[in-house]
């Protein structure tokens, strides 16, 4: 499975929306990457069951970390019909055009390699090609991207590939916008603190909270401003309690 996954959580009051949140239960904080595939599985069993025993959904990717179940998934994507799909484009930076196309598949009970994944009912099938703007020949130049398999224990016939296409994007958005930064402009893979280091990540989510709080949205060139005017950072809201 992969290190992320979705709750959804439905008002009784209003039973046909559904709103996507963050799981508490994300297998991000208790695996590492090489984990053994028996931990991620035992790992990933236990947040898909204390999600559905509260009552919730749950939405997430799945990997090569698993591989029976992995191979059992793309070979149902092959052969089951699909229950609905989904279209989209858009221009990214730097000359960037992203095709997405999302495939839903209804699972039947027993599609999984082991009991506790009959909980989960739709397979979501998504495949991206990129095409990046070649400078030297003036032409678009395609990327095709392996396909990305997700496991949902919503029905699809609850929820429409768009709106699974939605949470799957939103996702990624996170993932750019705030695990992304940290590896990269705050280093924090680079890190080689040892000693205590959870202090040093509280340090670098307050910093990041600090700045984006204050509109910044490029982090780097904020450091990179920042760095030459202490004043600068002095006047940042949240710094100085009136």
């Amino acid at each position: 499975m992969s290190a992320w996954c979705w709750g959804t959580c439905s008002s009784r009051a209003k039973a046909r929306t559904t709103r996507f949140l963050p799981c508490n239960g994300s297998s991000k904080n208790w695996t590492w990457p090489g984990a053994p595939s028996h931990w991620t599985r035992y790992i990933c069993k236990k947040t898909v069951d204390q999600v559905t025993a509260a009552g919730a959904h749950v939405l997430c990717q799945l990997k090569a970390n698993q591989p029976r179940l992995h191979d059992a998934m793309h070979k149902h994507a092959q052969q089951c019909p699909v229950a609905d799909c989904a279209y989209d484009c858009d221009v990214g930076q730097r000359n960037r055009v992203e095709q997405r196309k999302v495939r839903v598949c209804a699972l039947p009970p027993g599609s999984g390699v082991e009991s506790w994944q009959d909980h989960f009912l739709t397979l979501i099938y998504v495949r991206r090609t990129t095409e990046v703007f070649d400078t030297a020949t003036a032409c678009f130049v395609p990327c095709a991207q392996a396909p990305a398999y997700y496991l949902s224990t919503l029905s699809s016939t609850k929820v429409t590939a768009r709106e699974f296409a939605r949470v799957v994007r939103k996702h990624w958005s996170i993932e750019n916008s705030l695990p992304h930064v940290l590896d990269t402009t705050m280093a924090e893979d680079a890190s080689r603190i040892r000693r205590n280091p959870g202090v040093f990540t509280c340090l670098r989510q307050l910093a990041l909270n600090l700045l984006r709080g204050n509109g910044e949205r490029n982090i780097s060139q904020a450091l990179y401003r920042n760095a030459f005017s202490l004043d600068k950072v002095l006047n940042y809201a949240g710094i100085w309690q009136k």
